[in-house]
């Protein structure tokens, strides 16, 4: 049975055309995907024309593409356009494939051709003047899509209609292939990057064994909305600085690029760029700009917590609940007063959180968001921070872009689930069963997560001083015949004594009182799938795992025949999932030092919420 196939010769094609100009037509190269793989946010894979192999990458943008099976392992894609680069330290070259197009989902078997009259009949091309087309053939069943149609233009054309009295930075562009940042790598030689300015960082200085320097970074977008960190240092820095200017678009070269430093970057890209006196670096002045592309990668509000206090700025989008009047707020630093604003948003996730916006958003974006606020809009906002007031919320910056009711299709979906069940839906705070930082060192249930091994495995962790962790645990036992309240003063809860002849003596308030409140002092033993542990919990979180309060439980274990009452309440408690924010210090008893874990906080699984979490665990562990 004849079967579809690749392009004759598609990979000798790309060797001898490392850098293809699209503006004068490209080749029809249709090649199999082989042994495709992901590796980080994007995929690898081996590109086959049947005769020859080469290694190639999709890079990050047409991930996509293969998650929802579009390109597959064993199928057929068109190269539209690529970059060829080597790998000095392999001796191997590898496609960049920054444009394509999916031909046929996933054959059989790998196209191995043999016959070259058989080789010679897989795609046939034809040229009409200017017109260059594709036949389409179809075999078993598969039909190849036709390349899109294209007006082929010759080198000399394209000089003549564009070059006139270009600006030099323009002249840079025609003399060398504009690359999208999509596609730079360490290991490309020269390379030319059309970008915006998006964020200028302030010049610096700093002091280490080699010297003194200075340093300022900034952030470059390109038409695509790729986003990378251009870093500059002591002579580059100081002829950049004030070269670059934020908002404008400028074409530069001869930079080097190597791997991001995860402690210092500040957008999503896998690589950094630095930038030496001898680059080059031109404002794009005599053309028309662009405005870059926003690309989102929105985090659920639900999904916030792990991001709490951390170096990660992250992407959210809601449905505006409330807007407040603006504030003015005084900076500790420099006395300064400057205006804010806070907006509770919600989502699919039935959660709701505040968003602090600052300066001009507050003032701007914060007073158009209070006109429409009746309307319930749908904003987006990207690179914002998380933090930890009130448990979690989350604050915009001066590089946070703000967009109101965007045409994006998450906010279509989330306009129409809100429209249609979200509004007469009880929403909650996504700081429900999450603790507010303090000294004492409380954050998101889902932050430093650990199982109960790690902890007891570890006996000299809060040797100094206490260490704070998150647990999924199931309460597993109760001792019943354990003192598990103890008679509190409702003033300040502090332990009473029985008084001389009625009522109770409070040594914290120094005086009589008629009644008293009864406490909980609880040891529990909980398990998970690494091993158990017993944790001590007080007043409030053993009433969240008990289900009553400790007057109640008195109650039942005071009842007369009806002890079964109070051994089934304790028995209702086990086996029941929670999320635990604990924490784990030494205790000294009979002089000999003790492991002693403590429950901070205590909140019921959220299932969906969870699942999410262990997929952003699954996927951090394949990234790494």
């Amino acid at each position: 049975m004849a079967m579809a196939a690749p392009s004759l010769d598609a990979i000798s094609v790309i060797l001898e055309n490392p850098s293809p100009d699209v503006s004068t037509g490209m080749p029809d190269i249709v090649v199999q995907v082989l042994d495709l793989s992901s590796k980080g946010n994007r995929y690898m894979f081996t590109a086959s024309d049947g005769k020859k192999k080469l290694k190639g990458i999709l890079p990050s943008d047409l991930t996509p593409q293969v998650i929802s099976g579009n390109i597959q392992n064993l199928g057929l894609i068109r190269i539209l356009d690529y970059s060829l680069n080597d790998i000095p330290s392999k001796s191997e070259k590898y496609v960049i494939v920054t444009k394509c197009e999916a031909v046929s989902p996933a054959l059989e078997m790998e196209i191995k051709t043999e016959d070259k009259s058989e080789e010679a009949s897989i795609i046939l091309k034809r040229k009409k003047g200017n017109e260059v087309t594709s036949e389409v053939r179809e075999e078993a069943g598969i039909i190849l899509k036709p390349k899109q149609e294209m007006i082929a233009k010759s080198a000399a054309q394209i000089v003549h209609e564009q070059h006139g009295n270009m600006a030099p930075a323009a002249r840079m562009a025609m003399t060398r292939r504009v690359h999208p940042l999509v596609s730079l790598n360490p290991y490309q030689g020269s390379w030319t990057i059309r970008v915006r300015v998006t964020n200028k960082g302030s010049m610096r200085t700093y002091k280490n064994a080699r010297g003194e320097g200075c340093v300022f970074n900034v952030e470059l977008t390109d038409e695509d909305g790729t986003e990378i960190q251009a870093t500059m240092f002591n002579e580059a820095a100081r002829k950049f600085f004030d070269r670059f200017q934020l908002g404008k678009v400028y074409y530069i070269s001869k930079g080097t690029l190597k791997v991001a430093n995860k402690q210092f970057k500040t957008v999503k890209n896998d690589y950094e760029m630095t930038l030496n006196e001898n680059s080059e670096v031109e404002e794009a002045s005599n053309e028309a700009s662009f405005v870059p592309e926003t690309k989102f990668n929105f985090v659920p509000i639900d999904l916030l917590g792990p991001y709490v206090n951390g170096k990660d700025l992250v992407d959210v989008i809601g449905v505006v609940q409330s807007v407040s009047p603006t504030m003015s707020i005084r900076r500790k630093i420099n006395n300064e007063t400057i205006p804010k604003r806070d907006i509770t948003i919600a989502d699919e996730t039935k959660k709701t959180v505040v968003v602090s916006l600052w300066n001009e958003l507050a003032t701007n974006v914060g007073q158009e968001l209070l006109d429409i606020v009746d309307q319930s809009p749908v904003i987006a906002i990207k690179s914002v921070k998380v933090g930890d007031f009130q448990g979690v919320s989350v604050s915009a910056l001066s590089r946070s872009i703000v967009l109101v009711n965007p045409d994006l299709p998450e906010a279509k979906e989330l306009r129409s689930w809100y429209d249609s069940e979200g509004k007469g839906t009880s929403l909650a705070s996504v700081s429900t069963g999450v603790s507010p930082s303090t000294k004492s060192g409380l954050r998101s249930m889902y932050s430093d997560r650990v199982s109960l091994s790690y902890i007891t495995e570890n006996p000299s962790l809060g040797e100094d001083k206490p260490v704070y962790f998150s647990v999924k645990a199931y309460i597993s036992f109760i001792k019943p015949e354990q003192t598990m309240w103890y008679r509190a003063c409702k003033t300040c809860n502090k332990k009473v004594t029985e008084a001389i002849g009625s009522g109770y003596w409070c040594e914290g308030c120094q005086k009589n009182v008629e009644e008293c409140s009864l406490r909980y002092i609880l040891v529990v033993r909980v398990s998970d799938a690494s091993g158990e542990a017993y944790l001590s919990a007080f007043n409030q979180e053993a009433e969240s795992v008990i289900g009553c309060s400790a007057d109640e439980l008195d109650k039942l274990k005071s009842q007369v025949g009806e002890e079964n009452s109070y051994q089934a309440k304790l028995k209702q408690a086990t086996w029941v999932p929670h999320l635990f924010r604990i924490s784990v210090s030494q205790n000294e008893y009979n002089n000999e030092k003790r492991q002693r874990i403590t429950v901070r906080a205590v909140a019921p699984v959220d299932f969906a919420a969870e699942s999410r979490f262990l997929l952003e665990e699954i996927s951090k562990m394949r990234a790494s």
